[in-house]
């Protein structure tokens, strides 16, 4: 079983304690289902490397036996030397007669053994390597597309610096599981086994003194891991918590500057950065204990080799070559022992990582097409989008027992604007969040020409809704890449049309490129109003039938405000409207206004009907309106602008 402790901080990671689980080694050996044939040929070459690597000091004690030790001297020789002795005998050699030519044949066999564990080596590596970026590639594309099925709801709950570290830190430390981790401990289990094999053959009661240390070894593998492996995943939540904390203030370093907290902002990272080093250095001193220790212990299996097999030696009961065999087994049989502690931690870091990508891919998509879903001209007479707008009876909440919006119900018809006004936090951009699908109603509907928008397809309905926001959004690349975002039916011609219409045309070809002008991150370099004109051309490029602006003209320089107040007529031209904005221009010549007031519908009407009225909107007017109005010329009426 595993625990996850949410911290009271929602920007701080959650840390995971997750030991060893079979359903998730399982779902994580489906990504290397795909690349099987890459993975047998790793097990293969490391099989080959693992058996390689028992020829050395197999070749050595037959050199010592055979051709090193002088004729008759007294003593037993290796089961390795009595085997190739047997075999030379067969065939009339005696191997004191070719002392020379024998020690040149073994380095031969040794440089050859050599030459090829070198091969098998470096093919495993690079082949396990590569299949590890397949995976990552693989693992990271399944992520992103579902962060692109989420409902907003999930971003609102998880900050962006943990989803980033879903993809990278937690991506990598797989990575090391696929490319270092499983088919590296296969092969140490492989050595460790031919090294038992080969040194009882050669001789049992030295075997049982070198494995004397095992006990020690793995007492020092079970302290080892035990600790590093706490720190392990402490290292891993503060870093987390440093991508979090980095993507924020990054984000809003102008604010920060603004208000002067740069002191503060500082205060706050170095404090995350310092529990990050002092996670780094608590695991540096478990490595620091654990690797000398590890030859401390490697050292005395050798000194008990070298009183106990020198003693057997001297009383002839074993071979030289023998007791050098067995010392370069020993000093191989140690190392896989102390390599397979760091893969037991490279496995934990793997099997937490897993579980935190996983529940994110299984996080359910509560924001989704019905299996049949409505198409216009499919399931009905209508071919296209008409952009009639109708909520009934709507009650939604963000969290429970919170409403924000109360029984509201209102229709717009198509080809209406109608604008909607109110207190901050009166419930206003909701109802765009609420027609674009990005969150559902607790009670009542949402409709669009007369269907639920939860039983259209989910594409459908948001092509045919364009959304333009105050801080308007734009992605590294050119300007008509902004525009086009993707879409291959907006060519060039259309491009430049829609910019035209919507008087952007004119400083997008006063830029050094033209449309192929490079945007910076988030549209820096561009004013807002000239963000506002590429984000109405990208709307005016995709044709929406329905049209939300979420004040979208209420912080524009004054320089472009009249440009603003065209492109937005030119937007509304034969299109359903929802306008949440405070430009009076806007506003008061609306086919009808609805005024929130707490999350409930409180008044509609047109301009001056409302005004008769006295009430909310009366007020709103004198006190957020009034002045705008006396500084700017009036405009002309809406139905002559629309002709």
């Amino acid at each position: 079983m595993f625990r996850l402790h949410m911290a009271a901080d929602p920007h701080a990671e959650e840390a995971i304690e997750k030991s060893y689980d079979s359903r998730l080694m399982r779902r994580l050996l489906g990504y290397v289902r795909p690349y099987r044939g890459m993975t047998l040929a790793a097990v293969a070459l490391i099989l080959g490397g693992s058996l390689l690597q028992l020829v050395g000091p197999l070749a050595t004690s037959i050199a010592i036996d055979l051709f090193v030790r002088p004729p008759g001297a007294a003593g037993s020789i290796s089961p390795a030397a009595v085997a190739v002795y047997e075999a030379m005998k067969l065939r009339g050699i005696e191997p004191g007669a070719v002392r020379l030519e024998g020690l040149a044949a073994i380095a031969g066999v040794f440089l050859i053994s050599i030459l090829l564990a070198f091969v098998c080596t470096y093919w495993q590596g690079r082949v396990m390597q590569v299949m590890g970026q397949y995976i990552m590639r693989d693992l990271r594309g399944q992520i992103f597309g579902r962060l692109q099925s989420s409902s907003i709801a999930y971003f609102d709950a998880n900050p962006v610096g943990r989803l980033v570290t879903r993809v990278t830190t937690d991506v990598d430390a797989l990575n090391e599981l696929f490319a270092a981790g499983l088919v590296a401990a296969f092969g140490d289990l492989v050595v460790l086994a031919g090294i038992v094999c080969v040194l009882f053959w050669l001789d049992w009661r030295l075997a049982l003194i070198a494995f004397a240390i095992v006990p020690l070894l793995f007492m020092l593998t079970f302290w080892f891991r035990s600790r590093v492996q706490r720190s392990f995943r402490e290292v891993r939540v503060k870093i987390a918590r440093i991508n979090t904390f980095l993507q924020e203030h990054i984000t809003g370093m102008s604010v920060i500057q603004l208000f002067g907290r740069e002191a503060e902002a500082d205060r706050r990272f170095s404090a995350i950065n310092d529990e990050h080093r002092v996670a780094n250095i608590r695991s540096i001193y478990y490595y620091a204990v654990f690797f000398p220790g590890v030859e401390l212990v490697s050292t005395l299996g050798l000194g008990l080799l070298l009183w106990y097999g020198g003693g057997r030696v001297t009383s002839g009961f074993a071979s030289v070559g023998a007791l050098v065999a067995f010392f370069q087994y020993a000093q191989r049989f140690y190392q896989p022992l102390s390599d397979l502690a760091e893969k037991y931690n490279i496995l934990q870091g793997a099997m937490a990582a897993s579980e935190r990508i996983f529940e994110l891919i299984d996080t359910p998509v509560t924001i989704t097409s019905p299996e049949k879903p409505y198409r216009p001209g499919e399931t009905r007479t209508l071919s296209e989008v008409e952009g009639t707008i109708e909520l009934d009876r709507v009650v939604f909440a963000y969290k429970p027992g919170e409403p924000v919006l109360r029984n509201i119900s209102f229709r717009i018809e198509p080809g209406q604007t109608v604008a909607v006004v109110g207190h901050t936090g009166a419930g206003k951009s909701t109802l765009a969040n609420l027609l674009l699908r990005f969150y559902d109603v607790q009670e009542g509907a949402v409709r669009m020409d007369g269907v639920d928008v939860r039983d259209w397809d989910l594409r459908e309905l948001r092509r045919s809704i364009a959304l333009v926001l105050q801080d308007v959004f734009l992605f590294s690349g050119s300007i008509g890449a902004n525009i086009r975002l993707g879409e291959p039916s907006i060519d060039d011609a259309r491009l430049r049309w829609a910019a035209g219409e919507v008087h952007a045309l004119e400083f997008i070809e006063r830029l050094p490129h033209g449309f192929d002008t490079e945007v910076q991150e988030r549209g820096a370099g561009l004013s807002v109003g000239q963000k506002q004109l590429v984000a109405f051309a990208r709307a005016l490029a995709f044709d929406p039938r329905v049209l939300i602006l979420d004040e979208a003209t209420s912080s524009i320089d004054t320089e472009t405000e009249q440009r603003i107040q065209a492109a937005l007529m030119r937007l509304l031209v034969g299109r359903t409207s929802l306008v949440i904005a405070h430009r009076l221009s806007t506003i008061q010549r609306a086919d009808k206004i609805l005024v929130l007031h707490k999350g409930e519908l409180r008044e509609q009407g047109t301009h001056q009907e409302l005004l008769a009225l006295r009430g909310i909107y009366h007020r709103l007017y004198r006190l957020e309106y009034q002045a705008q109005e006396a500084e700017r010329r009036p405009w002309p009426a809406l139905s002559a602008l629309l002709g």
